[in-house]
């Protein structure tokens, strides 16, 4: 399944892809939230979808409403640890950012006032569908409820300048896009073996694919769920390949009236526009 979240932000309504638009799932889930997911795939099993009226394609939401628990991996890839200088980790890099800076796949990038160097990043997300608490490489997949794309649109300034905090680089409002769809991980299948591309101003960036990970999706939840326990909802972003504007020569940000657009096979496109937040 192809799950969304259509409309004005804060006025979203839950919806399933099909190949007749969008059948509207209000009528059978308030909405997509990490206190709801649980309950969705039992909900929606024998649906006729065909029966529930269309949702016009307008605004796509995140397509989870928010987040308790926004993680992320660094440096996942070895040539993306390469040409951001730093040494091939021999775990994973775990930060967080903040659940605020969750926004719709196409939704503007605003760039706070002091931004000089945000940066893009195409990355696969997990959505955990069930708590996860010392499980096995074996059995994490079990826990993962779908994927998303993800933009960890980033200000390397705040991230590794000054007290180098990664989670102040990541966090504000609009860096964290994902959507436009949540897939489930049946319909995903192997997440190790996806294309992924972003393109700035319509000059390609990033290449990859999920393959060339240094620590899979399913070493990445045992991992975690060793350190925290993972619940239902919670996303996890896992890292980026290389092309970053940080590891240009010269280095290249991004810029007011950029635009960006990024995917990955399976889970659909984004398309940004870079603004600058308006003076209060």
């Amino acid at each position: 399944m192809k799950l969304v979240r259509i409309g004005p932000k804060g006025s979203e309504k839950p919806a399933v892809a099909t190949d007749s638009g969008y059948a509207d799932l209000s009528s059978v889930i308030s909405d997509i939230t990490p206190d709801t997911l649980g309950e969705l795939s039992a909900k929606l099993e024998g649906l006729d979808l065909a029966s529930l009226p269309r949702l016009a394609e307008g605004r796509f939401g995140s397509p989870i409403s928010r987040t308790g628990h926004f993680i992320a991996i660094g440096l996942n890839y070895a040539d993306h640890a390469e040409e951001s200088g730093m040494p091939i980790p021999a775990e994973p890099v775990v930060f967080s950012k903040a659940p605020s800076s969750l926004s719709g796949p196409n939704d503007d990038v605003v760039l706070p006032a002091g931004v000089a160097k945000a940066d893009w990043e195409v990355e696969l997300a997990v959505v955990i569908g069930r708590e996860a608490d010392h499980v096995s490489q074996a059995d994490a997949l079990d826990h993962v409820f779908g994927y998303m794309v993800c933009n960890d649109v980033s200000e390397r300034a705040w991230q590794i300048e000054g007290t180098g905090q990664w989670i102040k680089g990541k966090s504000a409002p609009t860096f964290g896009p994902v959507g436009p769809w949540l897939v489930t991980a049946d319909e995903v299948g192997d997440p190790q073996n996806l294309d992924m591309f972003l393109d700035v101003g319509g000059e390609r960036r990033q290449t990859g694919n999920t393959k060339t990970m240094i620590f899979p999706v399913a070493e990445i939840v045992s991992y975690l769920s060793r350190h925290m326990v993972l619940m239902p909802g919670d996303v996890i972003t896992t890292g980026t390949p290389p092309g970053v504007g940080m590891g240009m020569k010269p280095q290249v940000f991004l810029k007011e009236g950029d635009q960006m657009r990024l995917g990955i096979d399976k889970l659909g496109e984004q398309t940004q526009k870079v603004v600058r937040r308006k003076a209060s």
